[in-house]
């Protein structure tokens, strides 16, 4: 499997925020897409997630294209986006009941991706009182129904507690060797060490990096 962005364009009210976006990621892969905030790293995850168009280039998933409103590669992609975008109101259960059939969620829940996940401890809460990690861990389990083979995720563990990022980074990795792809948006160190490709986004380009660990190396590419 392999996902391919090439020459990506997008711009918003005359301001050019991606101006050449170009990347590849393969099956069994993390990307991780770094920048200062405001970069367009958030444009980038969106306009692959469908939510936003693009004004040119093109993005396939083996071959096939993903920008296209009834694009056939759809449901192939799970998005995760910065916020977490849940019906407060209502409790983890009903959120998930939206995004799962009743059989593919309780085998989930039941030693799948949301066992994993830790939403098996909170589902009868209602969204407005669970804590940011819990909504986050929720967010990314409602974008992973149907197991998407490709996640797109932005910034997953921000200002999340060492024991909801350690959740996280244990089910992105598991996501991996299962030969799926993630593409992540991060300034977390810890997200940043578990990519294995990483780029850098300035002035609307995509620049690789190879990052050994030394953030101050990385700082300097902004």
């Amino acid at each position: 499997m392999i996902l391919e962005v090439n020459n990506l364009k997008k711009s918003f009210r005359g301001k050019e925020v991606l101006r050449d976006i170009s990347f590849r990621a393969e099956s069994g892969s993390v990307v991780g897409i770094l920048g200062e905030n405001g970069c367009g790293k958030s444009t980038l995850l969106s306009i692959l997630a469908g939510v936003l168009a693009a004004d040119g280039g093109t993005a396939a998933l083996d071959g096939a294209d993903v920008l296209g409103k009834r694009s056939a590669v759809r449901g192939k992609i799970g998005y995760a986006p910065q916020g977490t975008p849940l019906l407060e109101e209502l409790t983890a259960r009903d959120n998930l009941r939206l995004r799962y059939d009743r059989a593919e969620m309780e085998k989930e829940l039941n030693g799948g991706v949301l066992a994993a996940l830790g939403i098996d401890g909170f589902l009868k809460t209602t969204v407005s009182k669970l804590s940011g990690g819990m909504k986050k861990r929720l967010s990314i389990g409602c974008s992973v129904a149907g197991r998407p083979p490709v996640l797109l995720l932005d910034e997953p563990c921000a200002a999340l507690d060492l024991s909801c990022k350690a959740n996280i980074l244990d089910f992105i990795d598991a996501h991996r060797k299962s030969g799926g792809i993630a593409v992540l948006t991060s300034h977390d160190q810890t997200e940043i060490a578990t990519c294995d490709k990483w780029y850098v986004m300035k002035d609307g380009v995509l620049h690789e990096f190879v990052y050994d660990g030394d953030i101050g190396k990385l700082v300097a590419q902004f």
